[in-house]
């Protein structure tokens, strides 16, 4: 069976000694692995551990190597000590893709992508695995965050003050926090909790940020219904917003810009 995949894949889709038509061709090899391998994806697990809950970052695949291509970004490069060159695909839409091929016959080599076993495929596994989370945690974004009304405050960070969210602990891979350019402290964090952390009734997951304000008007603004004590941070000069649309997204921005402000150093 494998023998007659490869001779249709080679076939119908990888053709070789023309590298464009190979690359174009080559958006279109999930059909066949689905028609004969549709219970036996190793690969499809291996994906999505790692590129799960990800999003591209089109800046950082170019940085990386990759190339554009259509509608896709393709990066190359040698594996297995020269024996074969790995191409990585990745969509706009966020699919990513592998094929492998096999510099001595010039063949696509295919068995890692099944539940074939032994120490040769396993290795080629491991290296494929080890350049793919590399690209996920160089090239790809968090997507930690989904609540709508937090999506637009990220959104407002990036275009008022060009800065990107810091996720600074692998143990808490929820939390994020932005910083001043000019002199790294923290005027804000992100941060998914569960609601009773902050004396809510329930323990489903929220998403809250944190913010600096004024010592005196810190007990003038908390009410324990949309603003809080500064969830993990000084109290006497942070506070949290549940975000939830209780408090207007127009009203956090303008909350953002005075801790934006706080944060200058003195």
């Amino acid at each position: 069976m494998l023998d007659d995949l490869n001779a249709a894949y080679n076939a119908a889709f990888f053709l070789k000694n023309d590298t464009n038509k190979r690359i174009v061709l080559f958006v279109e090899s999930k059909i066949i692995y689905k028609k004969f391998f549709s219970t036996s994806f190793v690969w499809i697990a291996m994906f999505a551990n790692i590129f799960r809950g990800r999003k591209i970052n089109v800046e950082r695949l170019l940085r990386y190597g990759f190339y554009a291509k259509d509608n896709h970004f393709i990066y190359e490069t040698t594996i297995f000590n020269g024996m074969f060159k790995l191409y990585v695909l990745v969509s706009k839409d966020n699919y990513v893709d592998v094929d492998l091929l096999d510099l001595e016959t010039n063949d696509l080599y295919i068995l890692y992508k099944t539940n074939a076993s032994g120490a040769f495929v396993s290795e080629i596994r491991s290296e494929i695995e080890t350049i793919l989370t590399e690209i996920a945690d160089t090239c790809f974004d968090l997507l930690v965050f989904r609540n709508k009304q937090t999506l637009k405050i990220i959104k407002y960070v990036q275009n008022t003050y060009g800065d990107e969210l810091e996720f600074l602990w692998k143990k808490s891979p929820g939390n994020a926090v932005w910083r001043r350019k000019d002199n790294q402290k923290w005027y804000g964090a992100l941060l998914t909790i569960a609601g009773n952390k902050i004396g809510l009734d329930t323990s489903a997951s929220i998403e809250i940020i944190d913010l600096r304000l004024q010592a005196e008007q810190i007990d003038l603004i908390v009410d324990n219904k949309s603003y809080f004590p500064g969830w993990h941070m000084n109290k006497k000069t942070w506070y949290t917003i549940l975000l939830n649309n209780s408090v207007t997204t127009e009203e956090i921005c303008r909350r953002i810009d005075k801790s934006y402000e706080l944060a200058k150093r003195k």
